[in-house]
């Protein structure tokens, strides 16, 4: 490719990145903030309610079992009928069961409002993920797909410090407390954003008024030339594919971290001595900030080099050495924060880099089974996960035993990942 079309190709890449990358990332700060925002909320509601970690660990992992359960009909559905009304669909429906975990007062009720939001939201992020693949070819993907996935982090640097802000400000006004007022306001954003992608987002390259024809034939070109040299199979032979199983169980392992992370992180920081939610809230901020810039530059590394596996499996690694070196120094505030910093950055780095692996060679409706059934797998380790530290909290009395438990599970998913043919995945 001479230099001038290379110029002119990226310059279109840029105005589609632009275009479409703002919503999308937007939607996943606020659907990401949704599903993890009761790790703020435990800090209030297992007072109020009388929960035990056992019960708020079910609770926060009982998500991902109706998630897993729609995950793949919904990614199916996504594909047939657009993104536009699918993913504003989900948006509208989690904002409004996000905003009713307000009205939470018993154990039994917070499983069933985790579960139905769980069913509610599936089918958005491997949705997004297959979006993307309609739009931009594997080369580019990577650092394209980081960018969405910086809004597991930006939800961190926002919506920690948001979190606890409403939590200390409104605890108590009209006699609701503090947690039911975080829920109701974060919320109501959800149900705003869907409406917006209703009515502005488009499907396909073809239906992008905003582009010339040239460019849409330019972008329509990459997409057909890569498609015909990826895997076109049916629904069930990408379930039943060893290769996907091995994607899933890859992700399964690097989850079991993100959600140590995301739903105990509050609860890690409240045990180094600090206990105002919203100083939780603003110290909580800063992994998620440093994992933001270390995961933009991993990818274009990684997009630049054409190299996937190991951009994948080193940040898993030392995902694993933060999440040991922060039981080691689990009583020194400053040393645990770096190392809590260092397991955030490896394990966010981590995930956006991983989805470069299977979308490297699934096409068609059997890439929407196959990145919804990866997703809905590895997500089993949103229950797994906080199930588990919870219940080695309640056994020895601290989290240590389940931080470490995460950590040898990055180290499996990093393993798994360099097993993985380089022909198959470096492109």
């Amino acid at each position: 490719m001479s230099s001038e079309i290379e110029q002119t190709e990226n310059a279109l890449y840029r105005k589609v990145a632009w275009r479409l990358m703002p919503l999308l990332l937007i939607c996943y700060i606020v659907a990401y903030l949704d599903r993890v925002n009761v790790g703020f909320a435990k800090l209030q509601m297992m007072h109020d309610l009388g929960f035990s970690d056992l019960v708020y660990g079910t609770g926060a992992g009982i998500f991902f079992v109706g998630y897993f359960l729609c995950e793949v009909p919904s990614n199916v559905i996504l594909h047939k009928v657009g993104a536009r009304l699918w993913i504003g669909r989900i948006m509208i429906t989690w904002g409004i069961l996000s905003a009713a975990m307000m009205f939470v007062s018993s154990a039994t009720m917070f499983y069933v409002m985790r579960f139905f939001l769980g069913v509610a939201e599936a089918g958005f992020f491997p949705g997004i993920i297959l979006y993307l693949t309609y739009w931009f070819p594997a080369h580019r993907r990577g650092r394209i797909t980081a960018l969405f996935m910086t809004g597991i982090a930006m939800s961190g640097v926002i919506g920690g410090p948001l979190s606890g802000f409403i939590m200390k400000v409104f605890d108590g006004a009209y006699s609701i407390a503090g947690w039911q007022w975080m829920f109701l306001i974060e919320g109501l954003p959800s149900i705003a954003l869907g409406i917006i992608v209703i009515l502005t987002l488009q499907d396909r390259i073809a239906d992008a008024k905003w582009l010339t024809e040239e460019e849409r034939a330019l972008l329509a070109s990459r997409i057909d030339a890569e498609a015909s040299e990826k895997q076109h199979a049916s629904i069930f032979s990408v379930m039943t594919s060893g290769r996907v199983w091995l994607m899933a169980l890859i992700y399964f392992s690097y989850v079991m971290g993100l959600y140590g992370v995301s739903f105990w992180l509050p609860t890690l920081i409240k045990a180094m001595g600090i206990s105002d939610p919203l100083d939780i809230g603003l110290m909580s901020a800063i992994p998620y900030t440093v994992a933001v810039v270390v995961t933009l530059a991993v990818a274009k590394s990684a997009d630049r080099l054409r190299e996937r596996r190991w951009h994948v499996a080193i940040p898993g690694l030392l995902g694993a050495v933060g999440l040991l070196l922060s039981v080691l120094w689990a009583q020194d505030t400053v040393l645990a924060m770096a190392a809590l910093t260092l397991a955030t950055a490896g394990i966010l780095t981590t995930l956006p880099l991983f989805w470069s692996l299977p979308t490297s060679f699934l096409a068609g409706s059997g890439a929407a089974a196959g990145i919804a059934m990866i997703n809905s797998l590895g997500n089993l380790a949103g229950f797994a996960s906080p199930y588990a530290v919870g219940w080695l909290k309640e056994l020895s009395g601290n989290t240590h035993s389940g931080i470490i438990l995460l950590a040898g599970s990055l180290v499996l998913g990093a393993i798994l990942t360099i097993s993985v043919p380089a022909r198959l995945v470096n492109k």
